[in-house]
């Protein structure tokens, strides 16, 4: 019988583990994980940058999450000696109907407290960034990257010395409630009895927090496959650290940027394509059961009929290289098609609910029986810490 049973070691609910020992070292404490080793997913396929808390709207989940964590996270890594690099960023408006979006990030970000972040001209962007075009832009020095592969791993070894436990290949299939207790089963056939469930499982999160309750969700997680490139060494020099563009206010995503990689390199992406499976890395990567779900749910349907114009200019990206390119050129002109190799991509679980809205912010919904953490993309990995104080302060709350 555990106190508390997370599902899922992916970075949050890891970082949710080892609040919950660190603030109540006594709790009983198991953590499921469906694969062989933590962060195997939206953690170890992510693009390591640590996020400033820039773009995201005051006083939401996201604004004060990653503003918390992002100290958190510096001070874990600090502690542990884990090694990351604030190198900064530059956002860059190529386009007139950018630059008032533009300026709208930068108040955002005075709200949020980044009171070091500075408009610049280009000018000043190519005494940051040589090669780099645009009209203006905004240098944060709050940024930086970090390999949470790496993180995930120290907070696990951490969770582990404090006598909370993580098993791996448990991948959980059933979750059953009687007599006040809940039973977990796995697909192994092993049960395990606990208090209350914490579901940080990620893209599969709203099929675990269906297990939880009796009522339909009202969300689903939707899948977006992101894909990179990576740059010949050759052409390094023409990114020093990380080059963004200024993000459609009306699309969940970024758009494809420059990351200098904390392990060396630099990548060129992501785009954002519908994934034809949960944890479909590759274009060819289909499960017809779950790509059918995502066809058939209505939410979804919605946000077709809105971005459609958007997701075939993704689509036409992902198989083109050269489309994949021009929007490339558009923040470093000397970029050339052969400067490109192909490199990872990642898949994230985006939210989206029933009238066709992708949730913006992060989702914890509350069960009797259980937290499910059922929105948490980007900036999650720099959040991880706080949202796992989060989660941690209503799991007491509950205890």
């Amino acid at each position: 019988m555990y106190d508390i049973i997370i599902i899922g070691g992916g970075i949050v609910g890891v970082a949710t583990a080892l609040r919950l020992k660190e603030q109540r070292p006594s709790l009983k404490l198991l953590v499921l994980e469906k694969e062989q080793e933590v962060a195997r997913h939206q953690t170890g396929h992510n693009s390591g940058v640590i996020h400033s808390g820039l773009y995201y709207k005051p006083g939401s989940l996201k604004a004060v999450n990653c503003i918390r964590g992002y100290k958190m996270l510096l001070d874990f890594c600090d502690h542990e000696g884990v090694p990351y690099d604030l190198c900064g960023k530059i956002v860059v408006a190529t386009q007139p109907e950018q630059v008032p979006i533009l300026h709208g990030l930068y108040e955002r970000g005075i709200q949020n407290g980044l009171t070091q972040n500075r408009k610049i001209s280009l000018e000043e962007m190519r005494e940051i960034e040589p090669h780099v075009a645009g009209l203006e832009g905004i240098w944060v020095p709050y940024t930086g990257i970090i390999d949470y592969k790496a993180v995930t791993e120290k907070y696990a070894e951490r969770v582990q010395k404090q006598e909370g436990e993580i098993l791996f290949g448990e991948k959980v299939t059933d979750i059953r409630h009687q007599n006040g207790r809940t039973e977990i089963i796995t697909e192994k056939g092993n049960s395990y009895s606990t208090k209350l469930v914490v579901n940080c499982a990620g893209l599969y999160s709203d099929k675990v927090a269906q297990l939880t309750q009796s009522e339909a969700m009202k969300v689903q997680i939707v899948p977006f496959r992101g894909e990179y490139y990576k740059i010949k060494p050759e052409k390094h020099h023409l990114v020093r650290n990380l080059i963004y563009p200024v993000p459609d206010p009306n699309f969940p995503f970024l758009g494809v940027h420059f990351t200098r990689m904390i392990g060396g390199g630099i990548e060129a992406g992501p785009n954002a394509v519908l994934a034809f499976r949960r944890e479909g890395y590759s274009k060819l990567d289909i499960q017809f059961s779950e790509l059918f779900e995502t066809l058939a749910w209505p939410g979804f349907r919605k946000v077709a009929a809105k971005y459609w114009r958007t997701g075939l200019g993704e689509y036409y990206r992902s198989f083109s290289k050269a489309a994949f390119t021009k929007a490339l050129q558009e923040l470093i002109p000397d970029i050339q098609e052969e400067d490109l190799v192909p490199g990872g991509a990642g898949v994230r679980a985006q939210a989206c609910d029933y009238e066709g809205g992708l949730l913006d912010d992060f989702a914890i919904l509350e069960t009797t029986y259980a937290i499910n953490v059922c929105n948490a993309p980007s900036p999650a990995a720099t959040s991880s810490l706080s949202i796992g104080q989060t989660v941690s302060e209503r799991v007491l709350a509950r205890l």
